[in-house]
């Protein structure tokens, strides 16, 4: 069995997904899966969040679905009850963080400077998110901080395009990145499932490209 670095090096590219309404979780886990994408990362910016996790992780057992957005550890208690796999947030929380890694949940916290980086090496982790990637120096802030945090693994999320995902792929010290084009607040309004379907399959082919 791959190990969730594993699998979140072979996703490559994660969805970031703000969902409105649960009854679209279903069709749109079956949208990313179609198209190639096991990973899906539920944002808590919504109430319809929870219920939208439990769906997927029950009918979808074998995608990585995520919550992001996580802010406290109550969300984040909530999140694991309905299913995630992972704790993702925008920041560095110490409270999630400790949460996370004393009932053994993958939690990946947003970091923008260096002292984020070394707040979250002193509490565990040796992967974090870089959050919002193209505010921050995007591929040149990636690069640089890769030689004093050698062993971090980065996901760079905020920014992220199909212009641009390649460039950060490329990097060694990325592990996967970020995307909320693939299902984007309209096409989930719109419940443009194809053309979600089709976007998750653009990124699958370009996550190939890296994969030996």
């Amino acid at each position: 069995m791959p190990t969730i670095e594993e699998i979140l090096q072979i996703t490559g590219i994660i969805p970031v997904i703000k969902i409105n309404d649960a009854d679209s979780a279903l069709p749109m886990a079956e949208a990313l899966a179609k198209g190639g994408l096991h990973a899906a990362e539920i944002t808590f910016r919504t109430p319809a969040a929870a219920e939208s996790i439990r769906k997927i992780a029950e009918n979808f057992p074998n995608m990585f679905v995520c919550a992001g957005t996580i802010l406290t550890v109550t969300q984040a208690e909530l999140a694991v009850k309905s299913g995630a796999k992972a704790i993702i947030s925008p920041g560095s929380n110490p409270e999630v963080i400790r949460w996370c890694t004393q009932n053994n949940i993958l939690v990946y916290p947003g970091c923008a400077t260096p002292s984020d980086v070394e707040s979250a090496i002193r509490l565990g982790l040796t992967t974090v998110k870089l959050f919002p990637a193209e505010v921050v120096g995007g591929v040149a802030m990636l690069k640089a901080l890769s030689g004093p945090y050698a062993d971090v693994k980065f996901m760079p999320t905020g920014g992220i395009s199909p212009q641009n995902v390649r460039n950060y792929l490329a990097l060694p010290n990325v592990i996967a990145c970020g995307g909320s084009w693939i299902c984007s607040d309209k096409l989930l309004e719109e419940k443009d499932f194809a053309t979600i379907e089709k976007n998750a399959r653009e990124a699958a082919a370009i996550v190939k490209e890296f994969l030996n």
